[in-house]
This record gives structure tokens, sequence and C-alpha cells, in this order.
């Protein structure tokens, strides 16, 4: 199903997701100044996986959406990383620097010296390079997230990671996978790519809500019915200290009466 126009707002749409997908962490991050629980191979396992993704999409002539998300992936994954390393094992900034900046030019130059290559072999007949980029970014993006998943296996809770980045990420993922089935043709190995990374998040999903809402929501009702017992206590309390109406509206004693009726004498 050729729609080109469908594909490109889609493919734009997820552009978007994939380019602010990571801005919440990263924000989480410097607020915080910890990254404990996020984990920096698999935001280095994220970096390396635009290479083949960028790759494959610039080759098959995806929309330009499409090209360029890699590469945004790519640039925010080592932001990120560099934070774990700035905040988690406390490094400097110009240390920080000197690790991502050489990364991204080895990244940039294996992916350019890639693209020709790849353009010869298609050119040739050749599709098992396309189908090897594919099936690699595949796998490091799945990489990535299944170390997190190891960390939720390890400590039974999703910790360290924004939601929000995970929503968008995921959004991403959907608006991507459709907007490659509004191409010109039914690109599979585009939808594992995308499908395979939707998938693993909607299972982090699964985790947060299990691991982590459902005892929030425990403890929130615990907390409730507990104030509400010490609410009723004090009213307890505080009917148990007012006055009786007896000892309101008691009588005077004897001895007050007879004081009272005594004559008064005059000297």
């Amino acid at each position: 199903m050729d729609v080109p126009i469908a594909a490109n707002v889609l493919g734009t749409i997820g552009a978007v997701c994939w380019s602010v997908q990571l801005m919440p962490q990263i924000i989480m991050n410097y607020q915080r100044h910890d990254t404990e629980g996020l984990q920096p191979s698999m935001m280095l396992l994220w970096a390396a996986a635009g290479v083949p993704l960028g790759v494959y999409n610039i080759v098959e002539e995806q929309n330009i959406a499409l090209r360029i998300q890699p590469q945004i992936l790519s640039f925010l994954s080592l932001v990120t990383w560099a934070q774990c390393f700035y905040y988690g094992r406390k490094r400097s900034i110009i240390a920080c620097i000197a690790a991502v900046v050489p990364l991204l030019g080895i990244l940039g130059g294996i992916e350019t010296a890639l693209i020709f290559a790849l353009w010869t072999a298609k050119y040739r007949g050749l599709e098992w390079p396309l189908i090897l980029m594919a099936v690699l970014s595949a796998c490091l993006l799945a990489a990535g997230v299944l170390r997190h998943y190891y960390d939720i296996y390890v400590h039974r809770t999703v910790r360290g990671i924004s939601f929000i980045f995970v929503g968008i990420d995921a959004a991403g993922d959907l608006f991507s996978l459709v907007s490659v089935l509004f191409g010109r043709s039914i690109d599979v190995l585009g939808m594992v790519i995308y499908g395979t990374e939707l998938v693993l998040w909607i299972g982090v999903f699964i985790c947060g809500a299990i691991f982590n809402l459902a005892p929030w929501i425990r403890e929130r009702s615990k907390k409730r019915d507990q104030d509400r017992e010490d609410r009723e206590q004090e009213q307890d309390v505080a009917l148990h200290q007012m006055p009786s109406s007896s000892s309101v509206f008691r009588t005077a004693s004897g001895s007050d009466v007879v004081m009272r009726r005594a004559p008064h004498h005059r000297s």
C-alpha cells in the first residue's frame, strides 16, 4: 500500500517522538543528580544500534524522518550514557566530553562507510548486507532493553528509568511501524525492528504495573485506612473528655444550702 503522505506524516511523528524520547530521562537524571538503576550498557547499545538502523533506512530510501531518526537516537543515547558516568561514576564533565566526542566521530564514520558500501551491494543485487543491518539494529535495540529487564529481575522493581521516556519511545516505535506499512511495499525487516522494541517496552510497562504501581496503590490504601482509624480514635477520645450532663447541672450540696440559709448576726 503506497500512501507516501501518510508514510511521511506517521514517520515524522515517530521521528519527533524519538527525537524527544530521551529528554525526560535526561531531565530526570539532571534533577536527581543520580542515574542509579539506569543501565549505561543500555545507552551504549542504543547508540551503536543507531548505526545499522541509519544505514538500513538510508539505503532502503525510507522517508526523510526515518532517515534522521537513528542519528538523533545515537546522539541522545550517548548524552545519557555520559550522564551515567558523570552522576554514577563521579567523572568530570571534561572526561565525559572526551569520551563522547570520539565515539560520535567513530560511529558517524562507520555509518558513512557502510552507507556507500551497501549502496554498491544493493546495485549489484546483494540483499544480505541490508538484512544483516536490519537484524543487527534490532538485536542491539532489544539487547539494550533486555539489559534493563535483568535489572528488574534482580531488584524486583523498575528503577532509574522514566516511564515518560518509555511511553514516548513506545509511541515512536508504534508510529514508525505504521509508517512502514504505508510505504511502497511491506518492509518486513522494518516491522521487525520497530515491533521488537515496542513489544519489549510494553513488557516494561507491565513490570512497572506489577512491581511499582500495585505496591504504591496498596501503600496508599493502607495509609488512607490508617488515617481514617486515627481520626476515629481522636473523635472517640474527644467524646470521652466532654463533661457529662450530670456534672453540668449538678445540685448544690447540703452544706452549701445551710450556709446560704444561715442568718447574719449584727454586732
